[in-house]
């Protein structure tokens, strides 16, 4: 595919379903012994954390490649919480917390605040990404909001909702077995998925089968029919019955009398396993059994490592690639006891992973390309302290990913958002007619004049960012330097040449002419006329690199 071609051209045509047969690249997941510099390292900090800031390049260039990849993988989510989202809006029925406080522990009134308070989880949940530090753990929160769906809006309880994120953080880099099934009992999904009306009288299938079909076992590499049987479903959906949700206490709970103590008799697919009933609270015990017989089919690692390969690196999967990466990624997620941190190593330490095919080859999604403008062009938020302004410029940012059909904590459907999932178009449904002209329109107003809510604006500082630059006052430099910083594809010389010439030389043919003027700037900032020239050239240069097809990619 040709990518370029492809983000010029809204109106793209269907290209057919990818072919199984085929490979682009032969690499596997032998260790990387390549080059480790600046490239290899925006690389692999783009599709581990939102952008690549230069200061975090810098930070990780003093390091070896391994060495990096363990530092990003060193997350303490599991022990502690950030501090939870407060109450930032005016309200007139949210009446039991004043504002400034967490309303994480409140039941809420009614249903208004309730939809306040899923609003100000959303926002918050953006200033958590834009605040990230170092490590894996937001890109990852985000991977597992994506696998382990649920929709808020469908939920209603804001207090589910945060605890459902609550979980998703402090499971995403630990036991993938023992995340499935806090999962399960996790109080949004026993609503979003029904299972807290799953009873022995009248059970529901609803979770039952999403557990098998989309959390763990799936359909295998080509989607084809699931191969558990109708019948696994049900008998699953009897293991289920009895967890649901006390809403007083806002958390699961056991139901002895709602259990179905019957056994559960399954499918040759699972070795014709029987779990047997039990009785009183040893039911819960079930789902121990349930878990253990679903982890005994390699599928379910199978099916993960794959989920991982299309968010970290790349959407297709052809034969080679399963056999040379998926097949074993999944051996060594099974060898660890299905821990999710050893099988992250591996791929991220790869050949496969620092191959030239998978870089710059990924459109970003809608939070990707926000969040990473947002961070690499170092826009300065409001001060801590003023949480009313800090939620409305995430809000700000929420909302422009929404109109882009990305709506943090309302995927379309519990299969996630399609472009992780709908072949053949996969990551290519990111960009449309409506969605593209919306992008260039953040890029331009945020290089431009900036957002402003409440008195405090959020824009790119074009000069401090140019100054973090090693050489701003060589045009040369300047452009060969924010293209590398910026876009995942080079520039022709051609192209550098019109675009130093046309913008920053302002059709002059001396490269002194664009040196003078930042000299000046640096040495005379005061020099209003000059310092506004300097300032114009820079923003247009900023908006121009970021209305290329390239900038779409990471």
């Amino acid at each position: 595919m040709d990518r370029r071609a492809f983000l010029t051209n809204s109106s793209a045509k269907k290209k057919p379903a990818p072919s199984r047969h085929t490979f682009r690249t032969l690499s596997g997941i032998a260790p990387y012994a390549g080059q480790w510099a600046t490239n290899e390292i925006i690389h692999l900090l783009k599709r581990t954390m939102f952008g690549a800031k230069k200061a975090d390049v810098d930070f990780f260039s003093a390091m070896t490649m391994s060495a990096s990849v363990d530092y990003l993988l060193n997350v303490t989510a599991g022990q502690t919480s950030p501090p939870p989202p407060i109450k930032s809006f005016d309200s007139t029925t949210d009446t039991a917390i004043a504002t400034g406080q967490t309303w994480v522990n409140t039941p809420p009134v009614d249903s208004n605040a309730n939809k306040q308070r899923r609003d100000s989880l959303k926002n918050w949940w953006v200033g958590l990404m834009v605040n990230q530090e170092r490590n894996i753990l937001e890109k990852l929160t985000l991977l597992w909001h994506n696998h382990f769906v649920v929709e808020m809006t469908t939920v209603g309880n804001a207090i589910y909702c945060y605890q459902y994120n609550d979980i998703l953080r402090k499971n995403a880099l630990g036991n993938f077995k023992d995340f499935v099934k806090t999962v399960t009992i996790n109080t949004a999904m026993l609503k979003y998925l029904n299972n807290y009306l799953n009873i022995n009288t009248a059970p529901d299938e609803n979770y039952a089968r999403e557990l098998q079909e989309l959390f763990t076992v799936g359909k295998g590499a080509d989607n084809a029919t699931a191969p558990y049987s109708e019948e696994d479903v049900k008998q699953a959906a009897k293991v289920l019955t009895g967890w649901a949700l006390n809403s007083s206490a806002m958390a699961y709970q056991f139901n002895v009398n709602k259990h179905d103590t019957g056994n559960k008799q399954f499918s040759s697919f699972y070795n014709n396993t029987l779990i047997t009933g039990r009785t009183g609270t040893d039911g819960m015990l079930e789902l121990d059994d349930l878990l253990t017989m679903i982890f005994s089919k390699e599928d379910v690692s199978l099916t993960i490592c794959r989920k991982l390969y299309r968010w970290f690196v790349y959407y297709d999967i052809d034969a080679t690639t399963e056999q040379n990466v998926i097949a074993p990624l999944a051996q060594i997620f099974r060898n660890s006891n299905y821990e999710i941190k050893p099988v992250l190593s591996a791929l991220f330490k790869s050949e496969h992973f620092f191959d030239a095919a998978n870089q710059g080859c990924v459109i970003k999604n809608p939070l990707d390309m926000l969040l990473g403008f947002c961070r690499e062009s170092n826009v300065v938020f409001p001060n801590a302290a003023d949480y009313t302004s800090n939620y409305y410029m995430w809000a700000f940012i929420n909302s422009t990913v929404t109109k882009m059909q990305m709506e943090l904590g309302e995927p379309p459907n519990v299969a996630g958002w399609p472009a992780y999932y709908q072949q053949p178009q996969f990551h290519e449904l990111w960009i449309n007619s409506d969605s593209l002209p919306k992008r260039n329109e953040f890029t331009d107003l945020m290089t431009t004049t900036g957002y402003t809510k409440n008195g405090k604006k959020i824009i790119m500082d074009v000069l401090a960012f140019t100054a973090a630059l090693p050489s701003p006052q060589n045009p040369n430099t300047l452009i060969a330097d924010a293209i590398t910083y910026l876009l995942r594809m080079p520039l022709s010389q051609q192209s550098r040449d019109k675009v130093k010439t046309d913008i920053l030389l302002g059709g002059q043919a001396n490269d002194n002419y664009w040196t003078t003027a930042w000299n000046m700037y640096v040495a005379v900032p005061t020099d209003t006329a000059n310092t506004n020239i300097v300032t114009t050239k820079l923003k247009s240069l900023y908006q121009y690199i970021m209305r290329l097809p390239e900038y779409q990619l990471s």
